[in-house]
């Protein structure tokens, strides 16, 4: 993944002189746009190039505000909306750097489409806290999510992926070998992401710790384990979940199943069809889930919990429940035989 300049290098602040901002815009290179904030950070204009050779060309001065010359009224994007529409009409339509806004009109961070493929309106919750008791004796002294995987942790990999997409507010559930983890990837900030820890005292399953969140920046939220290695297109999840207005919607993985018989389907005894060697299609859980932030109150308070109870209790309760077939590369990696495939396909994956 590219790295993302610090989204406050393109704020400057209401009155600097134009000077300051020529420099800037200099430094930002390709990415040259400037939003002009006030001491709170609130946007108040966005500046170019182009805005500076006009100034320049009416007579303002360098050594001028830049208020004199900036755009009133800049495209942004709301933090928290749900319309990942609008976020790809701007994508489409070209508009690469954009700025975030909370809801008092604060930046919050700042998003260049090309370094990044989407801005998702997601929270992300990394399941970390495992053991990993198959990868003995690889994890007697590093956590599972640490081991490296053609350079890199394993969970290094799920996180820039989500970042990829514009992910920016990360929930890691931690508990075995938890200081590690939480030395290596710290709060974030050197990624333009925010990181926050959820310390499993006793574990909790593989979703029972994501009831512990009280402030979910977003009504969606995902949920993945951390040793997973694929190339899922979020951004089509996050849009077929919405669509079909699911509760909670999985990544399911197809698996075939093919006969070399003939296959006879009866009824009391009696044939009633034929399929000579057939092939037939299941889904298993691909352990990434996407659900709406009203689901967490399935999710029972500390208490061990699977995301299988929770598929459970929503179907039960008669909540829209929903497959997403992965067509891209997954894999789960549990065991040594599955470390090794990762580390020998990760070369080949179209990322």
């Amino acid at each position: 993944m590219p790295e993302l300049k610090q989204y406050k290098e393109h704020l400057i602040l209401t009155g600097s002189p134009i000077r300051q901002a020529l420099a800037r815009l200099d430094y930002l290179s390709t990415d040259a746009i400037l939003f002009v904030v006030n001491d709170q950070d609130q946007l108040i204009g966005s500046l170019t190039d182009g805005d500076v050779r006009r100034g320049l060309l009416k007579g303002v001065t360098i050594d001028e505000a830049v208020d004199h010359i900036i755009q009133p009224n800049p495209k942004y994007i709301q933090k928290g909306a749900n319309d990942i529409q609008k976020v790809i009409d701007y994508r489409n339509s070209n508009f690469r750097v954009l700025p975030v806004l909370d809801k008092n009109g604060v930046i919050v961070n700042v998003i260049n489409f090309r370094l990044l493929r989407s801005y998702l309106p997601v929270d992300a919750v990394i399941m970390a806290g495992g053991r990993g008791e198959r990868l003995r004796p690889l994890t007697e002294k590093t956590p599972k999510p640490l081991l490296p995987v053609g350079g890199k942790p394993i969970m290094q990999h799920n996180l820039e992926r989500l970042a990829l997409y514009g992910i920016d507010d990360f929930w890691f559930s931690v508990n075995y070998l938890a200081d590690q983890i939480e030395t290596y990837f710290g709060d974030g900030h050197s990624r333009n992401i925010q990181i926050e820890y959820i310390r499993e005292e006793n574990p909790m399953g593989t979703i029972g710790s994501v009831a512990m969140v009280q402030h979910f920046e977003h009504d969606y939220i995902l949920v993945t384990n951390s040793d997973i290695l694929t190339n899922l297109d979020y951004e089509h999840f996050f849009i077929d979940t919405f669509k079909k207005q699911a509760d909670l919607a999985v990544v399911t993985i197809p698996y075939q199943v093919n006969v070399p018989y003939a296959v006879l389907e009866t009824h009391d005894g009696q044939i009633q069809s034929l399929k000579e060697k057939p092939t037939y299609t299941y889904y298993s859980n691909g352990g990434i889930y996407l659900m709406k932030k009203e689901v967490l109150s399935f999710i029972p308070q500390n208490a061990h919990f699977n995301a299988t109870d929770l598929i459970e209790s929503l179907i039960h309760a008669g909540k829209k429940v929903s497959s997403y077939p992965l067509l891209g590369y997954w894999l789960d990696i549990g065991n040594p035989d599955d470390y090794q495939k990762a580390q020998q396909d990760l070369p080949h994956i179209q990322f």
